[in-house]
């Protein structure tokens, strides 16, 4: 069964964040699986291994200290953030594998735009050229995921010259705008969220 798909515009993080919590504590065995598609205003979060010192000068970007997993990262307009609500057990993934899900679909989006990306085994997400374009954070509970992906589009991406992105000094970041792709999110989003879903449904 392919999950349902929920298009929510910009949204603000802590509201989705706790709909995401929520959504999962009250699921069931027979509660259908669900990808969201959004984006959030500026915000910087922390996961749980998430450490201060990896945040320099955030100025008036709110920090907030989430509960998925990885270090620290930027989200703001421009950037789809698709967040997968899935029984990982009923799909026979661990977590690891649903990790790869996403990567790969990151990277087979990216190829459709003549991109060439890869993962790394000792740095979740995806590069280009070394420079991270995509991320992943997940919390699982109940044997249910949530949270799930970042891919920049077309954004300012100063305000991560403000942290050590996922914890990483020096990591250099891009998007799909500097690599000569202009694309609206809800036109990039439809290629990731197709990726993601014919991955799950394999």
């Amino acid at each position: 069964m392919s999950p349902i798909i929920r298009q929510l515009d910009r949204q603000d993080y802590q509201t989705t964040w706790q709909a995401m919590q929520q959504f999962t504590l009250t699921r069931d065995r027979d509660t259908a699986d669900e990808i969201w598609v959004t984006e959030h205003p500026p915000v910087y979060t922390l996961g749980l291994n998430g450490k201060p010192e990896h945040l320099f000068n955030t100025g008036a970007i709110p920090v907030i200290n989430s509960d998925r997993g990885g270090q620290v990262t930027y989200h703001g307009p421009g950037q789809i953030i698709v967040y997968t609500l899935l029984d990982i057990k009923r799909l026979n993934l661990n977590i690891r594998q649903l990790v790869t899900v996403l990567e790969q679909a990151m990277i087979v989006t990216l190829a459709e735009f003549g991109i060439t990306a890869n993962a790394r085994a000792d740095a979740p997400g995806v590069y280009v050229d070394e420079k991270k374009i995509g991320s992943i954070g997940l919390r699982i509970k109940k044997n249910c995921s949530y949270h799930g992906l970042s891919l920049n589009n077309q954004m300012d991406l100063q305000p991560f010259n403000n942290i050590n992105p996922c914890g990483y000094p020096g990591l250099q970041v891009t998007q799909l705008a500097e690599l000569g792709v202009n694309l609206s999110n809800t036109e990039l989003a439809k290629y990731l969220v197709h990726a993601i879903s014919t991955a799950l449904t394999k």
